[in-house]
């Protein structure tokens, strides 16, 4: 059985984002995988649900432990095509995922290294191996393109 890349599950995330992107939300999105095993997609949804919280990652770690009838996502690796924010680095922290692999940088808001670096923080005693830049030019693209036709 051949394993499956970080960039193709990134691809994957990237389709994600662009849903959110024709939906009118900002282009983010998120793949959640165990194993090889794609489980739960997410892409940004706070203006179509009035929800703050509806990230593309929150939308994925819960429907992955909906799929998995557990909210510890151990053995889990998420794909999300922006780093993710303090709110979501503490819900991947919180189910347990093992692993997080991320594309752009932000540097506004991120918190695996841009602004804060939560992962890496000793007090918070929670192991995260987090992989950021993974077709980051694409998913950074994106963004560029969302924020310019705003204005």
């Amino acid at each position: 059985m051949t394993r499956l890349t970080d960039e193709h599950f990134m691809a994957l995330a990237l389709e994600c984002a662009r849903r959110a992107a024709r939906e009118g939300e900002v282009p983010v999105g998120a793949v959640l995988v165990a194993g090889d095993e794609v489980i739960a997609e997410g892409w940004n949804r706070p203006v179509a649900g009035n929800d703050p919280t509806a990230h593309a990652e929150i939308v994925a770690l819960r429907a992955g432990a909906l799929h998995l009838g557990n909210y510890r996502l151990r053995n889990c690796t998420l794909y999300a095509t922006l780093e993710p924010c303090t709110m979501c680095m503490g819900a991947l922290m919180n189910a347990r995922v093992a692993r997080l692999v991320f594309g752009a940088w932000d540097l506004k808001a991120g918190a695996c290294g841009s602004v804060i670096d939560l992962p890496r923080d000793p007090r918070l005693k929670v192991g995260i191996d987090v992989f950021g830049g993974v077709r980051s030019d694409e998913a950074a693209a994106l963004l560029k393109k969302f924020f310019e036709s705003r204005r």
